[in-house]
């Protein structure tokens, strides 16, 4: 009796998490566009792959929030990273300063479960120019104030589109 109690009690849980299984399409523009997607110790490709993979992963946890089948659709059409790839001696790093603040400038779509376009924009321009005053909690993680920056704007566009 004591393992029905625990599988009920498992799946009372578990079943609201899935009412939530949005999904996320992301496409990209070629890498060498962009404003500043510059590797620091990294071959060019790998690099642009990793970011790539990281926004991916990210966008693919945001849209989780979203009721089941319906789709996020964001196309990033540029992009410049926190910081700034200093170049001396034999390694290259990059600076992470105030000045040299996110920016993110993309073209998003979310259509519900049947297709019909709930909310649109194009040309969206996302940066933070104070990203460095805030709290920085989870800031080892790569590429943190630019997925910080598509959270807020996650929660502040999409969000309440739900509505």
């Amino acid at each position: 009796m004591n393992l029905v109690k625990k599988i009920a009690a498992t799946m009372c849980i578990a079943l609201p998490a899935l009412a939530y299984a949005g999904e996320s399409v992301v496409k990209w523009h070629d890498f060498n566009d962009y404003r500043d997607v510059r590797a620091s110790n990294q071959t060019k490709s790998s690099y642009h792959k990793s970011v790539a993979a990281s926004f991916e992963k990210h966008m693919a946890k945001l849209a989780e929030q979203l009721p089941k089948d319906y789709k996020l659709n964001v196309e990033f059409t540029d992009l410049d990273l926190a910081g700034d790839v200093r170049y001396g001696g034999m390694d290259e790093i990059r600076v992470v300063k105030p000045i040299y603040f996110p920016r993110i400038k993309l073209d998003y779509s979310l259509t519900d479960n049947d297709g019909t376009v709930l909310s649109k924009d194009t040309d969206v321009e996302l940066k933070d120019m104070g990203f460095m005053d805030k709290i920085k909690m989870g800031r080892d993680e790569s590429f943190y104030y630019e997925k910080r920056l598509l959270t807020e704007w996650f929660g502040e566009q999409i969000l309440p589109s739900l509505d």
